[in-house]
C-alpha cells in the first residue's frame, strides 16, 4: 500500500513510522523542515512542503496513492485547506483529523472518507485499520499480538463459531461477537446500537453483520483477513 501522511506532529509521524514499519510505502509532508529531518531515516520518505499550495501538491504521485491522510492539528484552517485541495483532486482515500466538532461538520461537508480523533485513537488503532482489511478496532497488546473487532467474512454467514474453524487453520481465539440490535426511541427514527453476547460459545450462530473480537498474532489475524 502506498500512503501520503501530510502532518509530522506526534500523531502523524507515529502513523507515518509503523505504516512503514508493516512494508507499506510512506510518503511524510510537513512544512517544518526540522520535523522532515527528524525521520527522513524511519519513513519511506519525507518532503518538506506547503500542502496547502496547489502546485506543488499537484506534483504529488497522487494517482499511485491508495490513502491520503491530512494529520495537521495545530493549524485547522491549514488542515482544513489541504483536505479540499487534496479531495478536489479526487484522490483514491482521504482521511483527515478533527480537533473539535466544529472542524469535524466542516471535513463531513467537504466529503473525506474517513475521520480521525487522535486525542481518542491511537495511531497502533490506525495504522492496524489502515493495513488489515476488515479490522474495525484494536487494542495492542504487545508487539506481535493484539485483540481486534473485524467485519465477519461473507463465508461465515449462517454457520457456528465451531464450524469455522478459526482456531484450527489460523491459530486465533474467538472472544465474543458483536451484533447490531435495533432501538426503536418513542419520539425520533430508529437506529442500531452495537450488542456485545458475551463470551463466545462454539454453537453461537454468526449473522452477516456480526463483528468477530479475535486474539491472536498480528501475523494470523493478517492471514485470515487475507484469506477473506
Amino acid at each position: 500500500m502506498k500512503y501520503i501522511i501530510i502532518g509530522l506532529g506526534s500523531f502523524g509521524a507515529s502513523l507515518a513510522v509503523k505504516l512503514t514499519e508493516q512494508g507499506n510505502e510512506v510518503i511524510g509532508i510537513d512544512s517544518n523542515m526540522n520535523r522532515v529531518d527528524s525521520y527522513k531515516e524511519k519513513i519511506s520518505h519525507t518532503i518538506q512542503m506547503d500542502a496547502t499550495d496547489e502546485y506543488t501538491v499537484a506534483g504529488l504521485p497522487l494517482k499511485d496513492t491508495d490513502v491520503v491522510i491530512i494529520a495537521i492539528g495545530e493549524d485547522q484552517g491549514a488542515n482544513i485547506m489541504a483536505t479540499a485541495l487534496f479531495k478536489n483532486h479526487q484522490v483514491k482515500r482521504l482521511i483527515s483529523r478533527a480537533v473539535n466538532p466544529l472542524h469535524e461538520k466542516v471535513l463531513q461537508a467537504i466529503g473525506v472518507d474517513e475521520i480521525v480523533h487522535p486525542e481518542e485513537e491511537t495511531a497502533e488503532r490506525w495504522a492496524k485499520k489502515l493495513c488489515f482489511k476488515g479490522v474495525v478496532d484494536s487494542y495492542e497488546l504487545s508487539n506481535d499480538y493484539s485483540i481486534v473487532e473485524v467485519k465477519l467474512p461473507k463465508k461465515y454467514d449462517g454457520k457456528m463459531i465451531r464450524d469455522i474453524n478459526i482456531r484450527e487453520d489460523f491459530n486465533l481465539l474467538v472472544l465474543t461477537t458483536i451484533s447490531k440490535k435495533e432501538i426503536k426511541p418513542l419520539i425520533g427514527k430508529s437506529r442500531k446500537i452495537d450488542k456485545v453476547k458475551g463470551v463466545a460459545n462454539p454453537n453461537d450462530i454468526l449473522f452477516s453483520e456480526d463483528l468477530l473480537v479475535v486474539y491472536g498474532a498480528n501475523i494470523d489475524i493478517k492471514r485470515f483477513l487475507k484469506d477473506e
